[in-house]
């Protein structure tokens, strides 16, 4: 999901592109997957550094902050 995210830094992806392009195309579980391996990135790289990478568009998706 993080390289996924880093592709399209700058760019907001609803939880369905992360969904076709990061899970295999026969998962049928809960879309909640999403949400709950953004918590975990967050924890990884964001939390410890106390920086804001990735940003939640409300109704929308998410967006990795593209730098530089």
């Amino acid at each position: 999901m993080l390289k996924f995210l880093m592709r399209h830094a700058g760019s907001v992806v609803t939880k369905h592109d992360i969904l076709q392009s990061v899970w295999d195309s026969n998962y049928e579980g809960d879309d909640n997957i999403v949400e709950v391996y953004i918590g975990y990135l967050r924890r990884k790289i964001d939390a410890p550094f106390g920086t804001t990478s990735i940003e939640t568009v409300r109704g929308v998706g998410y967006s990795m902050r593209a730098e530089g």
